[in-house]
């Protein structure tokens, strides 16, 4: 059996995740992690979808940054002249090669509804850039080139969803006098969208004949009419135009069609006949809802941390992992939970994962921490420590300094196991210099224990998206602007 997922469902899920994320009962995070390199030659694989590679995410996790924001994204295509454009098109699949819309050096997007043809009918490129017609009217370039304004991006909707691959798009549900220009623009263009408009024409079948064609448009609609262009006695164009003028008419679109076909007559000899197939707008129009009309599936949440945020997020460290984790929870019991390897190499998770506290901060710590009695050598970054009575191994992501009071913070994984450290061992490094003891103390947390939880316990939540990066180094005058991007 042969099946398809539709852009209606595509977008219905995508707004059901958007509409979960303004949820006030649920909490999503951008989480980085991943300090140690990923092989010889630092170079990312492909992320697996595989409970596998959850439990890698997991176990290296270093920071979470709640998310700011959320919006629906379009991949980018900004206009240039020489190139080509697509007309809109209901029987287009996804988006073509050559995309049916355009964003200006304005910041504003434009649609394309008709191209710019020759004389015999050849496609041109586009060489005057579409601005202006911001009420949303269509209109023709010099170029030949038929563009529909549809919304203007605003600088702060840019700074948070714009990308070098994605730009953002909304539906504008209401506007007052505090909303932004951009957005009183756009509700204006969504309320002007005129309903079932025959917006363009493909030429299935040119045809033969000695003289020109009278096309007349058959439907439930009104209003529609259309023009053949000919050249060698074929329809090689057919355009919304007044047949007196040849200039462009919006109400040759007509108005409220459902159905439409197109009926050819004259012509005069007739050898084959064409073939014509218009291209009808979504129902409510084209303008009423660019998310529907420029076939927006993908959210892009995003978090932008800075600096330490609170000393949640480690200066001088990298990171090579970023993750969506929803709805994760406090650490109450210092990740005692972490016992992976359970038959083979299971996830049984943390004992918060079945209850406890939801993590609601606006930035947390996912490492756990060693409090150390002394230090003997300053332990480094990325090297390995180990036990000298547990045995346990681990990677360290912060050596806060040397002498009493340092706090030592790691990750383990599969290559240091997950054995505990015991408190009042000596620690040292199996390949580098460092060296010091642990707080005698076998508690947590209480400035002389031995052990520190971490703020936001990793193996808790549901995570959502990982992403394999090349190594980012963190320094305290540095923001990182995460942009996570789910297509579905």
């Amino acid at each position: 059996m042969v099946a398809i997922v539709t852009d209606p469902l595509k977008q219905l899920v995508a707004d059901l995740v958007k509409l979960n994320d303004s949820d006030a009962s649920n909490q999503y995070y951008a989480a980085i992690g991943r300090s140690e390199q990923w092989n010889a030659t630092d170079t990312p694989p492909t992320p697996q979808r595989s409970l596998a590679e959850e439990i890698d995410f997991r176990n290296s996790m270093q920071s979470v940054k709640l998310i700011g924001d959320v919006s629906r994204v379009i991949p980018r295509a900004n206009w240039t002249s020489g190139s080509i454009y697509d007309a809109y098109d209901d029987a287009q699949v996804g988006y073509p090669t050559n995309t049916y819309y355009v964003l200006n050096n304005n910041q504003q997007v434009y649609m394309c509804l008709s191209q710019s043809k020759s004389a015999t009918g050849v496609v041109q490129v586009s060489t005057v850039e579409p601005t202006g017609g911001t009420n949303g009217t269509p209109f023709r370039g010099t170029d030949g080139y038929v563009w529909k304004f549809m919304y203007s991006i605003s600088s702060l909707d840019a700074s948070k969803f714009q990308s070098a691959n994605f730009i953002p798009v909304k539906l504008v549900e209401g506007v007052d006098t505090n909303s932004p220009v951009s957005d009183t623009e756009q509700k204006g263009v969504q309320d002007a969208a005129i309903k079932g408009q025959v917006v363009g024409y493909e030429v299935v079948v040119a045809g033969q004949y000695t003289g020109t064609p009278t096309l007349t448009i058959e439907g439930d609609g009104t209003g529609a009419n259309a023009t053949a262009v000919m050249s060698n006695n074929q329809v090689v164009d057919v355009k919304v135009t007044d047949s007196s003028d040849n200039t462009f008419k919006l109400a040759n679109m007509g108005q409220n069609y459902n159905y439409a076909s197109v009926k050819i007559s004259g012509g005069g000899t007739v050898s084959e006949n064409a073939q014509i197939r218009p291209i009808l707008s979504p129902p409510m129009g084209l303008g009423h809802d660019p998310t529907d009309d420029l076939k927006s599936s993908s959210l892009m949440f995003n978090a932008k941390p800075s600096g330490e945020e609170s000393l949640d997020f480690i200066i001088g460290q990298d990171f090579r992992q970023v993750g969506l984790l929803k709805n994760p929870k406090v650490d109450s019991s210092g990740n005692v939970g972490r016992q992976l390897m359970v038959q083979g190499r299971h996830y049984s998770g943390d004992s918060d994962s079945g209850g406890g506290t939801l993590f609601s901060a606006s930035t947390g710590r996912a490492v756990r921490g060693l409090q150390m009695a002394s230090v003997s050598a300053n332990f480094t970054e990325d090297k390995t420590i180990v036990g000298g009575t547990s045995g346990a191994k681990a990677i360290v992501d912060k050596d806060s300094g040397s002498g009493s009071g340092t706090a030592l913070f790691y990750h383990q994984n599969d290559s240091t196991g997950f054995a505990n450290f015991i408190a009042g061992e000596a620690l040292t490094e199996s390949d580098g210099t460092g060296g010091g003891n642990i707080e005698a103390s076998s508690g947590y947390d209480s400035g002389t224990a031995a052990f520190i939880k971490a703020e936001v316990n990793p193996f808790t939540g549901d995570l959502l998206y990982i992403d394999n990066r090349a190594a980012i180094t963190r320094s305290a005058e540095q923001t990182e602007d995460i942009k996570i991007v789910i297509q579905v």
